[in-house]
């Protein structure tokens, strides 16, 4: 279900709302005047490489994509940048801060999470990694993976988002 399918009353006046078919403008209400856009989340994630070569991917421990391969990333917080949300991201998951963050791309997303699918802004970025790394939350990660970068398989990663990144990515390298 779209976000904007979840909301019938405005959050103004409680009036019902009248059946909507756009996900641009989330509430107008006639009555009260009340507008509210629903805009997407942003979202944050890095291709980071070792010295080696090796890219840094994680295996998701939950839904969406439960063990689908993604590299570490996560939602932007309010107030924060986007460069601070993914070493706060790298921190959170994988315990170590990835150096030379460079932008790579963006890509539209849609998010199911619990019945509704939400629109997201997925940021991607290059970075490198410089020491190990490990399972921090096991409630996001099930698995660190170092992979040569061809050998990931597009099929095995968790968002079309991730998929067409990646293909950039590998154009990068």
């Amino acid at each position: 279900m779209r976000p904007i399918d979840a909301f019938r009353y405005c959050p103004g006046c409680s009036r019902a709302l009248p059946e909507r078919d756009t996900e641009v403008l989330f509430i107008d209400c006639s009555f009260c005047g009340f507008r509210y856009y629903f805009n997407p989340a942003a979202a944050v994630a890095a291709f980071a490489r070792r010295a080696d070569g090796q890219v840094l991917m994680i295996r998701r421990a939950r839904e969406p994509s439960i063990g689908r391969l993604a590299p570490p990333g996560g939602f932007v917080d309010p107030g924060e940048t986007y460069e601070a949300a993914v070493r706060r991201e790298f921190r959170e998951e994988v315990g170590i801060e990835p150096s030379g963050l460079r932008y790579l791309c963006s890509q539209p997303n849609r998010y199911a999470y619990r019945n509704l699918v939400y629109p997201v802004l997925d940021l991607y970025f290059v970075a490198r990694l410089d020491g190990p790394t490990g399972i921090v939350d096991s409630n996001e990660v099930s698995a660190v993976c170092w992979l040569t970068p061809c050998d990931v398989s597009p099929a095995d990663l968790a968002f079309d988002s991730t998929r067409k990144a990646y293909e950039q990515f590998l154009d990068t390298l």
